[in-house]
Formats: structure tokens, C-alpha cells, sequence
């Protein structure tokens, strides 16, 4: 890969723990940033380097969307305005038909519409993982990949999930020199009964690997676990040793300060997913009581058929919004707080410690924003607008490990066209 000199930018960076706004130029070589500089220097030498004008870009680390089920973008619009286990008594019968081959194109469209926003790494739990898997290589983006098992049918179904998932997190873990890692995925408490929970996380002991679950989604999930087991869902993980693997939790709504110390105790972290859970009615997490614990908040969109995108600034500003609302309290999250969740914060969720910021020797996952538009004047505080101003379409470049993946808007490892076209040809059979 050549050498990249990004020159004359401003720069997101993080020092002594605080976001701030940088001027300078910024080096890449092969997948690392070797260096960045605190002020602009026009008469540097580059001769080395591809030079690319950073004027009236604004540079920050690539988003990390924490939760999400790629595939589901067959089923946006499918089944809205409606609660959750009506969501589901919808969505579950139109899943139970997808092949593998709807999986794969499923997931590309919703890649794409990842890399276009800014989106460089995300999480997903779904089946007919190998397609997804195969959709990230070819792309370039970074992904933390999981065959979620649904522990519910014949003990030779659930078997079989369970067989699958150990499969794909064996083939998959470290490849794609590390863009790819893998985790555990009981799907939920009330999912999984005590004998998948408790297969699922001897693998993921014998493994070496993160767990990652659904929790307190709703309150009629709290319902459903003290009706199967007598005890509410965090217990239930609990006592069968969930939380004896580092793992991350989707959603959290519905836990009491009991329990909140719980899991701070055990320092789960948490995938905050605002879109989702406000367009499903299910409730708003008690992040604030999260961040007081000291737990690590990250952001997820969950799937493009409960949010209905996957716009990481989207869900930064609904992140910052909702809970001023909801408490009456306009310091209750900062804009500096949701875009930590959306990248430190996201890496951090993921157990990956070389991305997430822009500083010398961290892998070059960045991106590029417009800021010479009239949504960002006057450009007071650049922080905040990212927060409150931006939004996915102003995104113009991207790179994973140094290489490009979009630049001036243009897709350059997928080819869009061709992805919607064959898109709309799985969902027309889907739907016959």
C-alpha cells in the first residue's frame, strides 16, 4: 500500500483523556498512523507519500457500531410502528426463509451502507455466518462476528447452532490479518435455556473468547424469565457463569440499581442502541446510572429492520438527546460522551486496543467529514456539531488498516450497483 500524507486537516484526537480538535498532517504507512502533528507544516517534505488536501475535512476515527444483525436489512420497513414481540411475531416467520445466499446479500447492502457512513467496524450475531464473514473480507471493513444460538426446538437443533457457532468462531477468529475476531452468542435469557447457556460458555472458556447476549429488553422479557426459571434475567445469567467470560451486553433497559452494581461489578459492557429501542417502544437504558458505575457504554444500531438504518450519528445524537429529555437534565450526556461511545469507547467494548483513536502507532481505521457545508457554520465547536449537526451523508472518505475503502464518496472494494441490484432480487424472492 503507499504511503498516505493527510495535510492541512483538522484532526479528533484524545489526550490526557479529553477529546479535542487538532490542526496538523497525518502519516500513514502499510495499516498504522507513524505520525500526527499538533500544527500544520506546509513546507514538510512528503515526496514519499500519495498527499491528500485535508482542507475543509475534519479527520476522526472510523465509528463502531456495537450491536447489529447485518442481514435484517431484507426486512427494513417490513414490520414498523408496532412493539417488540409483534415485531418478532412478524420478522421470525419471513427469517425462518432466508438462505444463505439472502444472508450474503443481505449483509453486503448493509456493509456498504456502513462504509458510506463512517461506520469501520461492527458487530454481528446473526446465522449463516461464513457469508457475512466472507462479505467483510471482501470489503475491507473490521467486524466482531458471532453465530447467535437460539436455544429453542429439539435438543438436535439447538446441537447443531451450537456445534456451528463453535465452527465458525474456530475458522474465523485472527483471519484477515485481525479484522475479523469472533465471539460467543447465546441470543437471550429467555432463548436459551440452562443446558445451551451453559454448552455456550464452556466454548467460549475453552475458546478463549467474549460472550455477548440480549439483556432486560423489555419488561415482558423480565416476565418470561421469572415464569421458565423463578429468578429475573441477570440472575439467571449469573448462575450459570455467564459473567465468568468478558462479555457484552445489547440494551440493558429494564435493570435495578441492584443489579446495575452487578454488572458493574463484573465489568460487562454495554451496547446502548437508542434508534432501536425508542422505534420499538421498548424504553430507554439508564445509561447515566451505567456511566456512574464506571461501566464502558458503547453504541449500536441493532439491525436496519428495528431502527431502520445503521447511521452511526444518527445514533450518537439520539444518544446525547434522549436522556436530557427523559431525566430534565441538558449536562445528563455530553456530546464528548456519545462520540467516545461511538469509537474508544466501541474499540474498547470489542477488546481491541489499536483502534478507536487517531495517535501514532494505532491502525489507520479513519474517516473523512465535509465540514465545508452550511450545517457546520460557524464551526464553534466541532464536537458538538459532529453530535448535533452531522450526520452519515457528510462522510467522504474512509480507510480500514491504511486502505482505502470510499474515497470522495465512491465505494472502492464493492461495487453498490451491482450489491442493490442483486439486493432487490433476494428481497422480491423473499416476499413471493
Amino acid at each position: 500500500m503507499p504511503k498516505i500524507a493527510i495535510t492541512n486537516a483538522l484532526y479528533l484526537t484524545l489526550d490526557n483523556a479529553a477529546l479535542q480538535i487538532q490542526r496538523g498532517n497525518l502519516l500513514i504507512e502499510d495499516d498504522k498512523i507513524t505520525r500526527l502533528d499538533k500544527m500544520a507544516t506546509a513546507d514538510a517534505n512528503f515526496s514519499d507519500y500519495e498527499i491528500i488536501d485535508g482542507s475543509h475535512r475534519l479527520y476522526l476515527p472510523g465509528l463502531i457500531n456495537t450491536h447489529g444483525h447485518s442481514a435484517m436489512t431484507l426486512l427494513r420497513g417490513v414490520s414498523d410502528d408496532v412493539g417488540l414481540q409483534d415485531w418478532f411475531d412478524s420478522i421470525w416467520p419471513l427469517e425462518a426463509k432466508f438462505t444463505a445466499d439472502m444472508v450474503a446479500k443481505g449483509s453486503l447492502l448493509a456493509i456498504a451502507e456502513m462504509i458510506k457512513g463512517g461506520t469501520t467496524c461492527f458487530v454481528d450475531m446473526y446465522d449463516h455466518m461464513d457469508q457475512i464473514a466472507t462479505g467483510v473480507a471482501r470489503s475491507g471493513m473490521r467486524a466482531c462476528l458471532t453465530r447467535g444460538v437460539i436455544g429453542l426446538g429439539t435438543k438436535p437443533e439447538w446441537l447443531a447452532k451450537i456445534k456451528e457457532a463453535k465452527n465458525f468462531a474456530n475458522n474465523w477468529h485472527g483471519q484477515c490479518d485481525n479484522r475479523i475476531t469472533t465471539m460467543m452468542s447465546p441470543h437471550a435469557p429467555y432463548t436459551c435455556p440452562p443446558e445451551v447457556m451453559e454448552k455456550l460458555v464452556d466454548i467460549a472458556h475453552e475458546l478463549n473468547l467474549p460472550i455477548h447476549t440480549h439483556l432486560a429488553e423489555t419488561q415482558r422479557e423480565i416476565v418470561m424469565c421469572e415464569e421458565q426459571y423463578g429468578i429475573r434475567p441477570i440472575d439467571y445469567l449469573e448462575k450459570y457463569h455467564f459473567f465468568s467470560r468478558p462479555n457484552l451486553l445489547a440494551h440493558v433497559i429494564y435493570v435495578n440499581p441492584a443489579e446495575i452494581t452487578k454488572l458493574a461489578h463484573y465489568k460487562s459492557h454495554i451496547s446502548h442502541n437508542p434508534g432501536s429501542n425508542l422505534k420499538l417502544g421498548s424504553g430507554i437504558a439508564p445509561v447515566t446510572q451505567f456511566i456512574a458505575k464506571n461501566m464502558l457504554v458503547a453504541l449500536g444500531t441493532d439491525s436496519a429492520a428495528s431502527n431502520n438504518n445503521l447511521d452511526m450519528f444518527e445514533e450518537m445524537r439520539l444518544a446525547a438527546l434522549i436522556h436530557k429529555g427523559n431525566l430534565q437534565d441538558p449536562r445528563a450526556v455530553s456530546a464528548a460522551q456519545v462520540l467516545e461511545m461511538a469509537t474508544i469507547n466501541g474499540a474498547n467494548a470489542l477488546w481491541l486496543n489499536d483502534i478507536g483513536v487517531l495517535a501514532t502507532g494505532m491502525k489507520a481505521d479513519i474517516i473523512a467529514i465535509d465540514i465545508d457545508q452550511p450545517h457546520f457554520y460557524p464551526q464553534t465547536n466541532l464536537i458538538s456539531q459532529l453530535v448535533y449537526s452531522a450526520s452519515a451523508k457528510d462522510v467522504t472518505d474512509v480507510w480500514v488498516d491504511g486502505r482505502p475503502l470510499m474515497r470522495n464518496k465512491e465505494l472502492l472494494t464493492l461495487d453498490e450497483e451491482k450489491i442493490k441490484r442483486e439486493f432487490a432480487s433476494c428481497y422480491e424472492k423473499l416476499m413471493a
